[in-house]
């Protein structure tokens, strides 16, 4: 029986393709999120929005918020409210490091990616400090340098 990868396993729901333009990404944190039933398929459905989100630390634990999970269209009267708080599962340890460094000006706590893993919803945190507007324009020019590069360098094998 063959063995399957972490990339056979790892199913991508949303991901925050605005936090690395926005933030520099100083550490990645994997956690649980604690659901409800419809909430569960509704993300299996794919649908979901991390873009607005973050993650604050209450009282020794950390809670997603402003992470718009659509209601479940099969759903009855048990369906859940769209942008209601979710508890994230953390070791004690990685909550004492979190509260740590969000207490420091300019660092926030921003969801990366919302995925399942082994059918297990999981949520890929990362430790930001905010860009400047001259960073941002900085990022997009070496992106788009490379770009070119690449382009370049692969019309050049074409001849």
């Amino acid at each position: 029986m063959a063995e399957e990868s972490k990339a056979d396993k790892l199913k991508v729901v949303a991901t925050n393709r605005s936090a690395r333009h926005d933030y520099f990404i100083d550490d990645v944190f994997e956690a649980g999120i604690v659901l409800q039933g419809t909430e569960v398929k509704s993300l299996r459905q794919g649908r979901a929005t991390i873009g607005d989100g973050y993650v604050a630390i209450e009282r020794g634990e950390a809670w997603l918020e402003n992470v718009h999970i659509p209601e479940y269209t099969e759903g009855t009267w048990t369906n859940h409210s769209p942008r209601r708080k979710r508890k994230l599962l953390l070791h004690a340890l990685e909550i004492d490091r979190l509260a740590i460094e969000t207490r420091e000006k300019g660092i926030t706590i921003v969801p990366l990616r919302l995925y399942f893993v082994k059918g297990r919803a999981k949520l890929e945190i990362g430790i930001g400090r905010g860009k400047k507007q001259h960073d941002k324009r900085h990022a997009l020019r070496e992106k788009q340098d490379t770009r070119e590069a690449q382009r370049a360098m692969s019309h050049r094998q074409q001849r």
